[in-house]
């Protein structure tokens, strides 16, 4: 199974499988009084080592919220995030920093890369904002399968956009963070870019042992994951495991009709 309902107080499920992330009855609570909204509502689950996990669900359901706080983005209300065997919510924002830094990785639609600096100073760019030294080989091993050996010295407007968010990812599994949190990845790409994203991030869990969390509207690359994860007003409702594409469509819109 790629992820569980597991109340497991280390870093594995009551079945002894490794877990990566870890939400223990999480609440995210945003104002106060008549206009207070519950954007996770008591979330429970954990998320298998080497598994790909997509979060999909209606506007509005709790999915970016849900990856804000399981990443450190953002503290829950109440409950418990862990990463690993790591509680986040003992952590100062400095500590909190710090392990984002170096033990989780973030792939967004807009690519967010700086433009003055080339290909591999943008996918260095972790190791020099924490002080850390690059693993030599584990960073080629990263630009090989990403196909950015021949493009290290550019900048990137010399780039595609596919090119950009092949960067974006390379920059996240720099540090080989225990996790990568991946907010609609190909929203700002054409169909057939946006396949080989998907195909790379698939590979990358096969392949590389990555952890891979994917919040995403698509159905077609919701069906790349291990895992569908579905949330409405903050819960999570339903999942399932391989499913298609057309079954994932028919499941959102049934969720959307009875909202």
């Amino acid at each position: 199974m790629p992820f569980s309902k597991s109340r497991a107080r280390s870093g594995r499920d009551s079945a002894g499988a490794e877990l990566a992330s870890r939400l223990d009855a999480v609440t995210k609570v945003y104002g106060r009084g008549p206009g207070t909204v519950t954007a996770l509502d008591n979330v429970t689950l954990g998320i298998h080592r080497g598994s790909f996990t997509a979060v999909m669900g209606p506007s509005g359901s709790g999915k970016s919220t849900f990856l804000h706080c399981a990443a450190g983005l953002d503290r829950p209300t109440s409950g418990v995030v862990h990463l690993g065997d790591v509680s986040l919510s003992g952590l100062n924002e400095a500590k909190l920093t710090e392990l984002r830094r170096s033990r989780v990785g973030f792939v967004f639609q807009s690519f967010n890369l700086m433009p003055s600096l080339t290909v591999q100073q943008n996918i260095n760019l972790p190791h020099r904002l924490s002080g850390t030294r690059a693993k030599r080989d584990w960073q080629r091993e990263v630009i090989g399968k990403l196909g950015l050996a021949d493009r290290l010295g550019h900048r990137p407007a010399q780039l595609s956009g596919g090119q950009q968010q092949r960067v974006a990812i390379a920059r996240a599994l720099v540090t080989q963070p225990d996790v990568l949190f991946a907010d609609e990845p190909t929203g700002a790409l054409d169909v057939r870019t946006a396949q080989q994203i998907l195909m790379l991030l698939r590979s990358i869990v096969d392949e590389m042992g990555q952890t891979v969390v994917m919040v995403t509207h698509d159905p077609v690359a919701a069906s790349y994951a291990d895992s569908v994860l579905f949330l409405t007003d903050g819960r999570i409702v339903d999942s399932m495991i391989k499913p298609g594409a057309d079954r994932i469509a028919e499941h959102m819109t049934r969720l959307e009709v009875h909202r």
